[in-house]
């Protein structure tokens, strides 16, 4: 496992964006037997999800969510110094998107950009890199973009995956403050594993060829295409309650963080039955781990900031709070922080 801290840094805002369109799992037309969504509904804690009209990506719920973030900091926009995109639905394969959201959100021409390409984990890692170009103080504020659009790259054929994910996109601004209290990473990788979530066709190993797009049924009502998202859903899940359960101890015990201490435990929405199953491993008080999946189901790499958003986000604004972070999934990837905010700027959800 890889531990990093890094210091002089501290998160000014948290903002979220989901699309208006709602998709209620009740009503998906998936489920054929009498009870397979109620059981389906039961286990995940999905009850909804928020789903992007056509022509939008992830990157346009970004900009709403930053374009908010912003005013409500009073920042110059001439000021950010950097801005970093996580998602796995850029809006390209080239250029990034980051230099993208550059111009549409009227940044200077001197703004550092840079795309991170990973799903469920990003967040933390995203907020890794930013810290860490900031903390030298050469450069004093930055935007963290996290959003995504797994409804776009999974078939809406398959029960498997629709019910699980929704869209939405974030942005956190952190900025280059002298003695801010440290924030504190744990990250480790199991690459052996990376086809558990999985899109075959469409890079460069696999590049796009007419067979990429034909419909194959795996199983009634799992119907891909190789440019579809293929989920090993039980090999994440022991991934996931492996993993998690151990980088969180460990996180803890290399930084000597205390449960006592520790306001919320902010945990990647994977799903409820995974998430509550890591919770007792761990004999995490309840109240300390709040959930958004219910509403949006797992948006990958914005869920961590969008649980914030809707769960505690008053808690955020009007208090200093003791926070740990955890995300893992795609790669497989865990990633995990220990890190405090004090009364943040933190704007009630947004739509698009």
């Amino acid at each position: 496992m890889a531990f990093l801290t890094t210091n002089n840094v501290a998160i000014k805002g948290i903002s979220a964006c989901v699309p208006f369109k709602v998709e209620e799992n009740i009503d998906l037309h998936l489920f054929l037997r009498s009870g397979e969504a109620e059981k389906v509904i039961a286990s995940t804690g999905i009850q909804r999800k928020r789903i992007l009209s056509p022509n939008q990506t992830a990157s346009d719920l970004c900009v709403v969510a930053a374009e908010r973030l912003i005013s409500e900091l009073r920042w110059e926009k001439s000021d950010i110094d950097i801005l970093i995109f996580v998602s796995v639905a850029r809006d390209y394969i080239m250029p990034p998107t980051s230099s993208i959201l550059q111009d549409k959100l009227g940044l200077s021409e001197s703004c550092h950009t840079l795309d991170i390409p990973t799903g469920c984990p990003g967040w933390v890692q995203g907020l890794n890199v930013l810290a860490a170009l900031l903390a030298s103080g050469d450069v004093r504020r930055g935007l963290l973009l996290a959003g995504d659009a797994p409804t776009l790259l999974n078939s809406p054929k398959d029960k498997e995956t629709r019910p699980l994910f929704g869209d939405a996109g974030s942005a956190t601004a952190l900025e280059y403050t002298p003695n801010a209290e440290p924030m504190q990473f744990i990250f480790e990788t199991d690459g052996k594993k990376f086809k558990s979530i999985f899109i075959e066709d469409g890079g460069c190993r696999n590049p796009l060829t007419a067979a990429s797009l034909e419909e194959i049924e795996f199983a009634p009502n799992v119907i891909r295409r190789k440019i579809d998202c293929k989920l090993d859903g039980m090999e994440v899940f022991a991934f996931g309650l492996a993993k998690v359960h151990a980088g969180v101890i460990k996180l803890m015990e290399r930084f000597a963080i205390s449960d006592v201490d520790v306001d919320y435990y902010l945990f990647h929405q994977a799903n409820l039955y995974m998430n509550e199953k890591i919770r007792k491993k761990l004999k995490i008080d309840p109240v300390k781990v709040p959930y958004s999946l219910q509403n949006f189901g797992n948006t990958s790499c914005a869920s961590i900031p969008l649980t914030i958003v809707t769960q505690c986000r008053q808690n955020f604004a009007e208090k200093k709070l003791n926070n740990i972070a955890c995300s893992f999934g795609t790669g497989l990837n865990l990633c995990g922080c220990h890190f405090i905010t004090n009364s943040i700027v933190c704007p009630e959800l947004l739509e698009y």
